[in-house]
């Protein structure tokens, strides 16, 4: 393509598109892209690269991954129809979210303890999304300070996930850390009160915190520092019980319900001066309804890309239900099995205004570290770009159901697998 086409000073997002040709063109200096970002290839790298532990922690999906292969069926029954004779000189891939203009209605998903894939964590990770504008948001269950990750962060948007412990004083705790280091907005995901039952993890006895890796987040907290030496664990000493301590205070197993919501909203609204706040892992239409009720600003359809409940819905089958319902009413995210920049269109299209990628750049991240982040997202940009491009779309305002082609839910009733 011409890299010197006089339309890229009219676009307001950058010509992501030219990804492609930096890659093509470097094979006349010997050099190649870093790796293949084909899905399927990228997993296949990354096991190779990651320990069995962290493989498995990254791949692992409740029961017998039905609801996983759910999700890429649902992508599958939808169809993109292009249109031709479209000037898309001037496409404009960005959007705008909570406030912040961003060049592409995508974001980096919450994923806990980065560590276990990298040495450096969330850092790289944090890096990448400001350099190329798009939001990042940390997990709680994270491996690296909240502090930190805003640093490495600098002025890109980022947002916290959070998940709520039952100790009212460290909820506040973390919630303060986050809005002092920039986060701009609370996600609250509400289908993880404990992992889901992941065989592979069972089998080996696979959790980190259990191992005293990856609580950082927590023992960087004052008050978790305080919740330890009132039980006299020395984090240096006795990692273990150190990390126990944390991550059973996240992954607790005791349930919160709708009654707890008007609370949790009211002290992010008090520490944030009113900053948006929203729920993640919303599958049903009667929950759609309570969040936009209790006043949530966003809700994040999601099933935690099959790593929760076996055998439920699809994300993307359940977005079409909760759109119709609510769509007009709160700012609706997707997030579930997004796999390249046709499922972002399809997500789009079928009323999400923003959706979360997950698995892509965590493999990225366990290949080559801030490189493989950066290689797999502006893979993922140029892709959409050059989708925006031949399909013939100008905007992302553009992409709505009507270029959709819908097949009947009918998937197959024998038991597949899809490792993508």
């Amino acid at each position: 393509m011409d890299a010197n086409n006089p339309n890229n000073e009219k676009r307001s997002t950058p010509q992501y598109a030219l990804y492609q040709r930096e890659n093509f063109w470097q094979a006349n200096d010997g050099k190649t892209a870093l790796f293949n970002t084909e899905p399927g290839k990228l997993e296949e790298l990354a096991k190779e690269k990651l320990s069995q532990g962290g493989w498995y922690y990254a791949s692992s999906n409740a029961g017998q991954s039905y609801t996983h292969l759910a999700n890429r069926q649902a992508f599958y029954r939808h169809r993109i129809i292009p249109r031709m004779l479209v000037d898309t000189n001037t496409r404009d891939s960005s959007t705008t979210i909570f406030g912040h203009k961003v060049s592409a209605p995508i974001g980096f998903a919450p994923v806990g303890i980065n560590k276990i894939y990298h040495p450096l964590g969330e850092l790289p990770v944090a890096k990448v999304a400001k350099e190329l504008n798009l939001p990042y948001c940390l997990s709680t269950a994270g491996s690296t300070s909240i502090e930190d990750v805003a640093e490495a962060n600098g002025q890109g948007p980022r947002f916290f996930q959070l998940y709520m412990p039952h100790d009212d004083e460290l909820t506040i705790s973390l919630l303060e850390r986050a809005y002092k280091s920039g986060f701009t907005a609370c996600i609250l995901t509400l289908d993880t009160w404990q992992l889901g039952w992941r065989h592979n993890d069972i089998e080996t006895g696979n959790y980190a915190f259990y191992r005293g890796i990856g609580a950082d987040l927590g023992l960087t907290d004052p008050v978790f520092q305080k919740r330890l030496a009132e039980d006299g664990i020395d984090p240096k000493k006795d990692p273990q019980r150190a990390g126990a301590k944390w991550i059973d205070n996240v992954w607790h197993g005791r349930a919160h319900s709708w009654e707890r919501m008007p609370w949790l909203i009211e002290q992010w609204k008090r520490i944030s001066g009113s900053m948006p706040f929203c729920l993640k892992g919303i599958q049903s239409v009667g929950d759609a309804k309570k969040a936009v009720e209790i006043g949530c600003d966003g809700i994040v359809v999601s099933n935690h890309a099959g790593r929760q409940v076996d055998g439920a819905c699809a994300s993307l089958d359940a977005l079409e239900r909760i759109v119709e319902a609510v769509g007009d009413k709160t700012y609706i995210m997707y997030d579930s099995g997004i796999r390249g920049a046709s499922d972002v269109f399809k997500a789009l299209a079928l009323g999400a205004k923003f959706v979360y990628v997950g698995r892509l750049w965590i493999w990225g991240l366990s290949i080559m570290g801030e490189f493989g982040v950066r290689h797999v997202m502006k893979s993922l940009l140029s892709d959409f770009d050059i989708m925006m491009n031949v399909a013939g779309f100008q905007s992302i305002e553009q992409m709505t159901k009507e270029h959709l082609e819908s097949t009947p839910k009918a998937y197959a009733m024998i038991a597949e697998r899809s490792k993508l």
